[in-house]
Parts: structure tokens; C-alpha cells; sequence
């Protein structure tokens, strides 16, 4: 599903340095990882690529096989948690990422000059897309709350040209701008070439061969028994269809949460035992540990991504997940997976909604222990978090 983008021998190079395998949390985190690119007259670039504006390369057929010497397919996939830009339409005046978007010179790629060389290097990238595309106006059922967000439909050219391919689209503000603004969103999505899962609306697409399906659930008002009897059934419904891998997503548990509660953990092992390969999780704002459970990944919140909602949030901290799956003969198993522990920002002064890979070992160690001691009472909470594959330098 990737497109290929020709990059100039400057900004490869620079990018490469920014994806180290390194992080932090925002607590006590002084790493500042913004950086400058100069050109060969010694001035300073915008962090735009000059090649997104030129035609990609056309791309494989995703529907032909690329098998491996054992006759397999090999997937890397990357996961991340809340995206959210544009305006809170709450508030008055210029926005804080109008504002950003202004000291970018209106390069609407900044969220991702910092990730774009790792999300395009993958197989499928995936995000949880919470808010809205659309020029609808707030959904009047919404009027008393803090928060709505609304973005410019034009902006959704960051999302293929950042290297996203799908998104999870159920959770708390697609209805932000009521139903006309979700159904808004979801045609330009389409229209950039962005396929969604909603609850209602599963979506189904090739990569490298491989037929994927992909679910999307919230959870609000109690609905884990309801789910739990009514998942299975949607998946059996996909791999009727053909489909060799399942991804489930959930919009679950509480904000601020850094492990997931009861019902979470009863909800996501159901969801495996059902037949899912993978479920994600997303909504607290914060990092929760990784299980693995039967054979299968459970990622109970990948924390915020981009996150338009606050100037500063006081932890910082996410990661990306990325893992490799081997499809044979109809049936995926996991194969491995990393983290990319990244501050939601390049900046530690304030939210710059650029996510950036961290480059300093203190920060990764504070990381992977609020993993690790959040796990602590999961039965099946992975043990170690690599960041790098086997046989990766």
C-alpha cells in the first residue's frame, strides 16, 4: 500500500538519525530533539519535503503475493495511538495548531517530517484518527462539551504522504460536527486513498498479497459484554470473506490510565480467543503495557500520537508499535515486534505535534519501566520491549 517517495540525500540522512530506537517521558525530560536542516548555501529549509509535491513511483499490485523463501508473507506493520489536529472549536481565536501551522511557513507535513521515513518503510501503517475532517459545523448535542475538534479537509494530504495507510475511525469525536461531519470525513479519507473501520464499517484491503481486515469498537456506557458476544461474529464475518489477518481496535478505559482495568483485559483476550491476530488500544492519553496472549498481541493504549488538545500535556511520552507477521497457507501467526518510543513533540518547551523518536538512553529506560511496572499484574504482559528486530543493527 506504500507509495514511494524519492527523498533528497539531505533529509534522508537526517531522518535516519531522527529514527534511532530511542525515548522518553515527558516528566524530567530535557532532550531536545528539533532540529534545523541547512542547505548548501548554509540557510535554513522548511521541514517540507520538496518531493511530496511530484508524482510517486507507482506501486506493487497489492493483491499479488511477495513470498518468502519459505512461501510465506511477511508483514511489518505500525501502530499508533490518538491523532488529532486542526481546531478546537470551543475556543476563541487562532488555534494552537493554526498557530504551529503558521510558524511552519503553512507546511501542512510538519506533523510527520520526523516519523515519515519509518511509516513509509513499513508494509501498513495504522492510526487511531480522532476528530474530524469536515467544514460541518459542532454537532449540537455537543454544545456543553470542552472539547470538538475540526480540521480542514485538505489536510487530510498529510496522512498518505506521511506513510498512513488505514485508520481506526470509532471513538469518542467522529461526531464532533454531528453526523454530517463524520459522514464528511469518512469521503475524504476516502478520496486520499485512506480506507476506515468503524463499528459499523469494517475495513478490508491487500497488502503484499495478504487479505486484512480491520474492526473498530468504543466502549463507552458499559458495552464489554455486549462486545464480547458480538465481536466473534464480526470476525468470523471477515474470514468468511477471505480475510487472513484481523486487527481489532478499541477505544477503551479511562483518560489518564496507565493500565487497562478489568473489563479491558476481559474484553481484549476474548477478542483473541474469537480469532483476532491483533487488538489495539487507544484513548487514555497514556502509554499502557503489552500483553501477549495466545500467540497474539494485545496493545492496551499506544497513548497519544498528535495531539492537538493541549498545549502541554504533562507527560509527553508515546511509542510506536510495530510488528511482524508471517501469513502462510491462510493462517498469520506474530512473528516479532519492537517499540519507538517517541515524545508526541520535537519540542520540550511546548506540544509542536510533530512526534519524534527519542535519541537519549535515559529517557528509553523511563519508558520501557512504566511498561514493564504497569504490567507487573497482567498474566500475560510481555517481558521485555525490544527495540530493534533480531537482526537489525
Amino acid at each position: 500500500m506504500k507509495g514511494s517517495y524519492k527523498l533528497l540525500a539531505w533529509l534522508l540522512i537526517a531522518c535516519m538519525l531522527l529514527t534511532l530506537c530511542l525515548c522518553a517521558m515527558a516528566e524530567g525530560d530535557e532532550e531536545e530533539v528539533s532540529i534545523t536542516i541547512f542547505d548548501a548555501d548554509g540557510q535554513a529549509v522548511q521541514s517540507v519535503d520538496p518531493q511530496l509535491e511530484s508524482t510517486p513511483e507507482p506501486t506493487a499490485d497489492p493483491t499479488v503475493p511477495v513470498l518468502e523463501g519459505d512461501g510465506s508473507v511477511l508483514l511489518t506493520m505500525s501502530f499508533t495511538g490518538d491523532f488529532t489536529i486542526g481546531e478546537n472549536v470551543q475556543y476563541d481565536g487562532k488555534s494552537i495548531f493554526d498557530r504551529e501551522l503558521d510558524k511552519q511557513k503553512g507546511d501542512i507535513h510538519f506533523p510527520f517530517r520526523n516519523v515519515r521515513q519509518l511509516l513509509l518503510a513499513d508494509d501498513l501503517t495504522m492510526i487511531n484518527f480522532e476528530g474530524t475532517l469536515t467544514t460541518a459545523d459542532r454537532n449540537p448535542e455537543k454544545r456543553g462539551n470542552s472539547y470538538l475538534f475540526r480540521a480542514n479537509p485538505e489536510w487530510v494530504e498529510m496522512l498518505p504522504a506521511g506513510g498512513v495507510d488505514t485508520v481506526s475511525l470509532e471513538n469518542n469525536h467522529v461526531l464532533d460536527m454531528g453526523q454530517e461531519g463524520l459522514d464528511e470525513t469518512k469521503r475524504t479519507l476516502l478520496s486520499a486513498g485512506i480506507s476506515y473501520a468503524s463499528e459499523n464499517e469494517p475495513a478490508v484491503f491487500y497488502v503484499k498479497g495478504v487479505k486484512i481486515g480491520s474492526l473498530a469498537y468504543q466502549t463507552f456506557g458499559g458495552r464489554h459484554d455486549e462486545l464480547i458476544a458480538r465481536v466473534p461474529g464480526d470476525i468470523q464475518a471477515l474470514r468468511d470473506e477471505g480475510c487472513e489477518v484481523v486487527i481489532v481496535s478499541y477505544h477503551w478505559g479511562d483518560e489518564l490510565d496507565y493500565a487497562p482495568n478489568n473489563n479491558q483485559v476481559r474484553l481484549g483476550r476474548a477478542t483473541v480467543d474469537a480469532g483476532a491476530d491483533l487488538v489495539i488500544g487507544h484513548h487514555s492519553h497514556r502509554i499502557n503495557p503489552i500483553e501477549y496472549y495466545n500467540g497474539k498481541y494485545i496493545c492496551y493504549s499506544l497513548g497519544n500520537f498528535c495531539f492537538a488538545g493541549n498545549n502541554k500535556p504533562n507527560d509527553m511520552a508515546t511509542f510506536i508499535f510495530q510488528v511482524r507477521m508471517r501469513v502462510k497457507d491462510g493462517q498469520a501467526t506474530s512473528d516479532s515486534f519492537k517499540i519507538i518510543p517517541c515524545r508526541i513533540s520535537s519540542r520540550t518547551d511546548y506540544n509542536d505535534f510533530a512526534p519524534t523518536p527519542y535519541t537519549k538512553a535515559t529517557n528509553i529506560e523511563a519508558v520501557i519501566k512504566t511498561l514493564k511496572s504497569n504490567g507487573k499484574r497482567l498474566e500475560y504482559a510481555v517481558e521485555d520491549y525490544p527495540l530493534k528486530w533480531a537482526n537489525e543493527d
